[in-house]
């Protein structure tokens, strides 16, 4: 682990839950009430980001943006600066939208988002994106930044949770009171269940396509 790899962490985190949060306040001002609107443009965004994020700062760490991407695929050793860095500046992103949209700098989420639906949900859109993550790798690891960018826009329209997959995103949108956002108190269960579907998901996918078996060198 490198003092540059930390950087692309934390700049990526920072983008990329930026980007999520930020494009939720801006449709849900620009849709005039129609939801369906409004999620069309936050998919949209978090989509393109990601297929950015991911081809540029890939080679630098990984472009993890996730603790459980981390703890799975990655620095297992580093993982827990590898997280603060994720963790901080998500933070950080989520509060530079406040700033931008003059809302109130520190808020917390209200928006219920509770329930064995959205718990099936997180684990489903979890254990979708490590598939997506170990298979592509292996297989077709030029494709990955379009692989996952495509499966979270995919995940935001057929999960009843809108695809949050990530621990440390769903911390950060406990932290803005938006159309992203999330209550606090509903964050454990999303948590549990993306590092349960994450687990799932990892394991599945290695025995699928073990690594003597993959068809390109794994990038991660």
């Amino acid at each position: 682990m490198t003092n540059r790899a930390l950087a692309a962490e934390f700049i990526g985190s920072l983008i990329l839950f930026a980007t999520v949060v930020g494009s939720g306040v801006m449709a849900e001002r620009l849709a005039g009430g129609n939801v369906a609107v409004a999620l069309i443009g936050n998919t949209a965004s978090t989509g393109a980001v990601l297929y950015v994020l991911i081809t540029l700062l890939g080679p630098v760490s990984g472009a993890h943006f996730n603790p459980a991407v981390t703890i799975l695929l990655g620095a297992r050793c580093d993982w827990l600066p590898f997280t603060l860095a994720q963790l901080s500046g998500g933070i950080i992103g989520v509060l530079i939208v406040h700033a931008m949209f003059e809302m109130p700098l520190i808020e917390f989420g209200s928006k219920i988002r509770t329930g064995p639906g959205q718990w099936i949900g997180e684990f489903v859109a979890t254990f979708g994106l490590l598939f997506t993550i170990v298979v592509g790798s292996r297989q077709r690891p030029d494709a990955v930044p379009a692989l996952v960018a495509l499966w979270i826009v995919a995940g935001y329209w057929f999960t009843a949770s809108t695809s949050f997959a990530n621990p440390a995103i769903t911390i950060a949108r406990a932290l803005t009171d938006s159309f992203a956002g999330i209550r606090p108190l509903d964050a454990p269960g999303f948590i549990i269940a993306q590092f349960a579907g994450a687990l799932a998901g990892w394991r599945f996918s290695t025995w699928l396509v073990p690594r003597a078996h993959a068809t390109a060198p794994a990038t991660g």
